[in-house]
């Protein structure tokens, strides 16, 4: 694989700040322009960013100038940490521009044409990028977007069971870190001693984003999967690491064990393309009776693994469990970055615009 130029949008926030640091040996991968707000431009990286990593800005980064979020950047293709509220158009920008932007924003995440990927989950999705070029008249440029930070687990835990058994219905009653909140995120008399039961906009999200990734990809279009979601969605005083309980309604009978076999022995396209940071096993079982936890389980799979434990018949459904990912990780800076790697492999950031320096 040949190594590809990669800009940072919104390099300085919590998911900017985490794909730099995964980046930075990344055999693929190599970080060569940074670009954040108008008021940082023209400043080195190291004298404006807020580092909140636990490892030191990597060198060769602390000294690169942040550029403003425009085209023009010495990259091929972007990774885009842009807020919501201001990434849509920017990201279009950057498309029509040439680039590929590979966004952990949700502006563009349920748009018919955009892909919403997991690759493990729904690879075949990428197709969507000619549909997106043909539509909104992009030459080598588009758009793809990974899920919202509570969905990019569930889905992945979801899928075996699907294959499997087929899933009618989901209840889901999440725990969300504070840093799934972003830089400086809830106030901390909010979030100390306390479990806020309201992330406005996360329930529509993780009701309606599972349902495209587990769609049929089907003349150009994502038919959405035939199942109901219920989620309640709650801000809990733990760092990192989202955990949410589950309960399943089955279309075929399954024990148990059945289930766990399922999710033990799944492998994704990330796993048989042998994708640089992908988890060996992107599902790992717990068998102890009080896990998995955020503090002892978040960084499975170098955070990119999703863990399942406690799961046993529900007495209102039919299969119950606990799912944990990590936010930032699987969720976030890393899903982006896997992401991008599968489109590598799949040649679509070759055909980078030649006059882009």
């Amino acid at each position: 694989m040949r190594s590809f130029r990669v800009g940072v949008l919104g390099a300085t926030g919590t998911v900017g700040q985490q794909i730099v640091h995964r980046l930075r040996a990344h055999p693929w991968f190599q970080v060569t322009a940074l670009a954040a707000s108008e008021r940082s431009a023209g400043k080195l990286y190291k004298d404006i960013v807020r580092w909140r990593v636990s490892e030191p800005i990597p060198a060769e980064i602390a000294e690169m100038p942040v550029e403003e979020v425009a085209p023009g950047l010495n990259c091929e293709f972007c990774f885009s940490a842009l807020d919501s509220s201001v990434a849509g158009p920017v990201e279009e920008e950057f498309a029509r521009a040439g680039y590929a932007v590979i966004s952990n924003s949700s502006s563009h995440r349920m748009a018919a044409d955009v892909p919403l990927l997991v690759p493990e989950v729904n690879p075949g999705h990428a197709a969507l990028i000619e549909v997106q070029r043909a539509r909104r008249g992009y030459t080598s440029g588009f758009i793809v977007t990974n899920p919202n930070c509570s969905a990019a687990g569930l889905v992945v835990a979801l899928k075996p069971i699907e294959e499997a058994f087929g899933i009618e219905a989901v209840s889901v009653v999440t725990m969300q870190a504070l840093s799934g909140a972003g830089y400086p995120g809830v106030a901390s008399l909010d979030a100390l001693d306390n479990v806020i039961p309201l992330i406005p906009g996360e329930e529509e999200k993780l009701e309606s984003e599972p349902r495209k990734i587990l769609g049929v990809l089907r003349d150009g279009a994502v038919c959405p999967a035939d199942l109901q979601i219920s989620s309640q969605c709650h801000r809990v005083p733990v760092m990192d690491g989202h955990l949410e309980a589950v309960s399943l309604k089955l279309r075929r009978r399954a024990t148990p064990e059945d289930v766990i076999v399922a999710l033990r022995e799944f492998r994704g396209a990330a796993q048989a393309r042998n994708l640089p940071t992908a988890p060996a096993r992107p599902i790992e079982i717990r068998h102890e009776p009080d896990r998995p936890q955020p503090r002892l389980d978040r960084d499975a799979g170098g955070g990119m693994a999703v863990v399942v434990g406690r799961v046993r018949t529900c007495k209102v459904l039919d299969i119950r469990m606990v799912v944990l990912s990590h936010n930032l990780g699987r969720g976030a800076a890393g899903a982006a970055i896997l992401n991008a790697e599968l489109l590598a492999e799949a040649g679509y950031l070759q055909n980078r615009n030649s006059h882009i320096h």
